[in-house]
Order: C-alpha cells, then sequence, then structure tokens
C-alpha cells in the first residue's frame, strides 16, 4: 500500500528531476551539478518507493532509526550547500568590485566624467 508521503516524495522527485534535465539542456548547470542533483533526485524517488530501506542505511551509520538518517543527511546536505553558496557569493563579489575598479578606472583615463554618465541614462 502507497501512503500519500510516498506519493507526494514520488511526484516532487519527478518534477525535480525533470527540471534538473531542463536546465541542464539550456546550459544552466554544469555537468558536475547535474549528476550531483539527478542522483539526489533518485535518491528522493527510491527512499519513497522503499522507505524500510532508510533503516538499513541508519544500522549500517550507527544512528537508531531510518528517519534520524534523513533528517541528519539532509541537515547535512543543506549546510553543504549553503557553504557553496556562499563560496560562490564571495567570488561573484570580488569580480563585480573588480569590474566596477576596471571601468572606473577606463572612465578616468578616457576623461569621461559622472556627469557625462548621467547625461547618457535615459
Amino acid at each position: 500500500m502507497i501512503l500519500i508521503y510516498q506519493v507526494i516524495g514520488i511526484l516532487l522527485g519527478i518534477v525535480a528531476l525533470l527540471l534538473t534535465i531542463l536546465r541542464f539542456k539550456d546550459g544552466k548547470m554544469s555537468l558536475g551539478m547535474f549528476v550531483g542533483w539527478i542522483l539526489i533526485w533518485l535518491i528522493v524517488i527510491f527512499v519513497s518507493i522503499y522507505p524500510e530501506s532508510t533503516s538499513f542505511l541508519a544500522k549500517s551509520a550507527g544512528i537508531g532509526r531510518g528517519l534520524d538518517f534523513v533528517l541528519i543527511l539532509g541537515i547535512l546536505s543543506c549546510f553543504y550547500l549553503i557553504f557553496k553558496l556562499y563560496n560562490k557569493l564571495e567570488t561573484m563579489e570580488e569580480e563585480i568590485t573588480d569590474l566596477v575598479r576596471k571601468i572606473a578606472i577606463q572612465n578616468e583615463n578616457s576623461g569621461v566624467s559622472d556627469e557625462d554618465n548621467e547625461k547618457d541614462k535615459p
């Protein structure tokens, strides 16, 4: 008998799987991230179909219950994703700062003032 949470997990996994494939086809996702997300969504679908499989993994990892194992794994995954996002944000901030600095130096060397730039704006 399939329970409601299993149906929700399977549907969520399938929709997310399709969205991941579409983003990869559009070139908005790297191959490494594509493989990582595909694995995650396949695991979500598998665990939704076979929820007792988490108990086996939990006992293998020395954790009492399967749900605890899933929650701990989810929290650790969230921390990892936050770390990756933070690093990406820092890199983007440095790139924007360098770009603004180069444009300012270029404008200064070409004699373009801030007032000239303001006139060009609509």
